[in-house]
Order: C-alpha cells, then sequence, then structure tokens
C-alpha cells in the first residue's frame, strides 16, 4: 500500500531487496584489528582464526588487518606489526584456512605522523601506497589539513576510515566531505554503519555518503568474534547491497 501511494504521488517504487549471504563481492576487507594482543582487537590467535574462518565462510579472499597506532596508546611499530603478521599467518597455514592475510595500520593523526612520514615509515595497503588514518572522534584537531598535505606530498594515497564517524564533519552541513573528496582523500566506510552500530548520525552519513558515490573503500572495522555477528546483520541493508555493486568500489582492486 505504501510503495502504491508513493507511485501515485510521483515516487519510483523501491526494488525489492534480497539480504546477502556472503561478502565475495567485497573481496578484500581493509580495516580490522586481528592480530592478537597489540590494540583493542582479538585477545588470542584462537579468537583470530575463528574470525578467518568466518571471513573465508563469506567469501572474503584476502583480509588486510590493520592495528592502531597511536601515540599516547597503543603504539605500535612497523615490527612489532609485522611480526604479528606473521605469526597469525603461521596459525592460518596450520589451521588450512583458504585466506591471504596481510597487514598494515590504522594510524592516528597526531604530531608523530610528521616523524614517520619524515623516515618513511608507514605501512601501505599493496604496492598502491595507500595508507589508512583516522582522527578523534571527539573534536577536530588545527593540523588535519597540514597532515593530509604532508602525507600527500611525500608519495602516500591517504584513505580516511569511517568518514562518517566524525560528529565535527557532518553536524552541520555536507560541505567538510566535499572538501576532503576534492583534496583526494579516499573514504572506507564500515559495514557495521549501515546497521545503526554506531547510531542514528553515522548511518545517515554512511548512507548519503554511498547515494553521492563518495565511498572508495569499505571495512569492518571488526574487533572482536562479537563483532562478526554486526556483520552478519549487517548483510540484512540495502546500502551494503547497493555499495557492493559500486562499480568503482576499490577494495576489489586489491586481491
Amino acid at each position: 500500500m505504501f510503495d502504491r501511494i508513493k507511485e501515485l504521488l510521483g515516487g519510483k517504487k523501491e526494488a525489492p531487496f534480497t539480504p546477502l549471504t556472503e561478502l565475495s563481492k567485497m573481496a578484500v576487507d581493509i580495516h580490522s584489528h586481528l592480530i592478537p594482543g597489540i590494540d583493542d582487537g582479538v585477545k588470542t590467535i584462537d579468537d583470530a582464526i575463528f574470525i578467518l574462518r568466518q571471513y573465508e565462510e563469506l567469501g572474503v579472499k584476502k583480509v588486510i588487518t590493520s592495528p592502531h597506532v597511536v601515540s599516547d596508546g597503543y603504539n605500535n611499530s612497523t615490527a612489532t606489526i609485522l611480526a604479528g603478521r606473521d605469526k597469525v599467518r603461521e596459525a592460518i597455514k596450520l589451521n588450512g584456512i583458504n585466506l591471504e592475510f596481510d597487514a598494515v595500520a590504522e594510524y592516528y593523526l597526531d604530531d608523530s605522523i610528521y616523524e614517520k612520514i619524515e623516515k618513511k615509515d608507514l605501512l601501505t595497503i599493496s604496492d598502491k601506497n595507500f595508507v589508512l588514518v583516522e582522527l578523534s572522534y571527539l573534536a577536530k584537531a588545527n593540523n588535519v589539513s597540514d597532515l593530509l598535505y604532508k602525507l600527500q606530498v611525500a608519495g602516500y594515497r591517504v584513505i580516511l576510515a569511517h568518514p562518517e564517524r566524525y560528529p565535527y564533519y557532518y553536524e552541520k552541513d555536507f560541505d567538510s566531505y566535499t572538501s576532503l573528496k576534492d583534496r583526494s582523500v579516499y573514504f572506507q566506510i564500515n559495514l557495521m554503519s549501515l546497521s545503526g552500530k554506531y547510531g542514528k548520525g553515522a548511518r545517515a552519513v554512511a548512507e548519503k555518503l554511498i547515494d553521492e558515490n563518495m565511498v572508495d573503500f569499505v571495512g569492518t572495522d571488526l574487533h572482536s568474534a562479537k563483532h562478526m555477528e554486526s556483520i552478519k546483520e549487517c548483510m540484512k541493508e540495502k546500502y551494503l547491497d547497493k555499495i557492493l555493486n559500486y562499480p568503482k568500489l576499490l577494495n576489489r582492486t586489491l586481491v
């Protein structure tokens, strides 16, 4: 009845949506926390293996995990991250999981980044020089523009993790997102934003970013086995189907 009323008023009837049963169209997850014990992600190798089996069953071909690097919190180094990656790789092999595993980092944009840029000490996604960064959820730092500029001048292609989760970018208007895109910043939204996991505001912004064709990557931002259940809930959302069918989604280029 509601669809019929919308048609009479000039609106388009929405096409029926069938919930997804797998994530093969995503192909590669570029954002997760699956190296045990080095940040707020999984605690044990068994937890990591359990989750990676779920990925395999869902048709994901590759996981590029991204532990936090925060100077006053999880102050991980390239060496600690790669050592942890190798331990997970060994466990994957021992458990017969058919899935490629790599690691980069989710770099918090604070002053410590300047030294990493100077030393070229940033883990990048494949050979495409993508670097994943995140911002404060509370307030926009004054030096964000300068940090983005320094990264790009150094040759890095900046992916902003979960832009839909920064209220100061969307509470007044949408122009901040347009400005970031004009500066060639790539956007990675979290799947769980599409089911309201991070609130109504984040969900609405994630959907608008998808509608405006501004999303370049998707990621799970998965921290635990509990989150895997939330990912499966997201598979009921039509906006996940929409973004996974977006022809310019870049996850698939990383296989």
